[in-house]
């Protein structure tokens, strides 16, 4: 499956549970780690959940399970899918362990325009 198909369903599907602060952040000139980072903040620990299992739940329909799971007992889960990595935080988590700042060098790509080529598709 290519990269932008699994950034557009991992979107559309933490945009449909109401995730917040929705970012994505193209890292494929600063890393080998991936192409992209997908993050979002949720509500509450049982939103974090909530947000990972539709993801997941989207990507599988889709034919691609995760390579890997990590955080299901925290308030940072993360859902790598070897290119994109999507990271749901709770508010305290997202701001503790600031992603967004540490990985500013990376290119901020227009969530909206994401989100509305899926719902195209």
């Amino acid at each position: 499956m290519e990269t932008t198909s699994i950034l557009k369903i991992a979107a559309k599907a933490l945009d449909d549970k109401k995730a917040r602060e929705l970012k994505a952040l193209m890292l494929g000139d600063l890393t080998s780690l991936c192409e992209y980072f997908l993050i979002a903040t949720a509500t509450s620990s049982t939103h974090v959940h909530s947000l990972a299992d539709e993801v997941e739940a989207k990507l599988d329909e889709a034919g691609l399970p995760p390579h890997h799971i990590e955080g299901k007992s925290t308030g940072w889960i993360v859902l790598d899918y070897n290119s994109v990595i999507v990271h749901i935080f709770t508010p305290d988590q997202r701001e503790f362990y600031g992603l967004d700042k540490m990985w500013s060098d990376g290119k901020e790509i227009n969530i909206n325009n994401i989100i509305n080529d899926s719902k195209e598709d």
